[in-house]
C-alpha cells in the first residue's frame, strides 16, 4: 500500500500552530493526535516556518562544579596532546610501544637493547657470509 502525500494550506498550519501557542495543546504530539497530521516531525517544521521556535521543548542540562571542572581539565588534555609532536605521543608511534614491550619481556634496557642490535639482522646475515668465505 502506497502512502499517500497530504498537503495542508497555510491557513490551517498557521492555525495549528497558534493554537499550540495559545495552549490549546499540552505538547506537540496531542496536536498532531487532535489534527489527524500525520507527519511527526511535521508541526515542528511549521514552527520554525513561522518563526515561533519558543513554542519548542527545551532542553536544559545541570552540571556541578565538578562536572564542570572535569570538563575543562579533559580539554585542556585534548589540547596539549594536539599541540605535542606526533613521535612524543605513544598512540602515535606503535614500533616504540612495541619495542618498549618487547624489551620488558626480555628483561633488558631499551637503550642496551637498540646498541645491541644497531647493525639490525642484515648487517648479522652480512657478517656471516664473511666468515664463511
Amino acid at each position: 500500500m502506497k502512502d499517500e502525500t497530504v498537503t495542508y494550506s497555510e491557513a490551517f498550519k498557521m492555525q495549528v500552530v497558534r493554537e499550540i501557542g495559545q495552549g490549546r495543546f499540552a505538547s506537540m504530539a496531542q496536536a498532531r493526535r487532535a489534527c489527524g497530521i500525520r507527519g511527526k516531525s511535521t508541526i515542528r517544521k511549521w514552527i520554525v516556518k513561522y518563526g515561533a521556535e519558543e513554542l519548542l521543548p527545551k532542553r536544559v542540562r545541570a552540571e556541578t562544579m565538578d562536572e564542570i571542572d572535569e570538563l575543562r581539565e579533559a580539554g585542556k588534555k585534548i589540547r596539549d596532546l594536539e599541540k605535542a609532536p606526533a613521535d612524543s605521543r605513544p598512540d602515535c608511534c606503535p614500533e616504540r610501544a612495541f619495542l618498549e614491550t618487547a624489551c620488558g619481556k626480555m628483561g633488558t634496557d631499551r637503550e642496551a637493547f637498540k646498541k645491541k642490535g644497531a647493525a639490525g639482522p642484515a648487517e648479522g646475515l652480512r657478517r656471516q657470509g664473511k666468515e664463511r668465505a
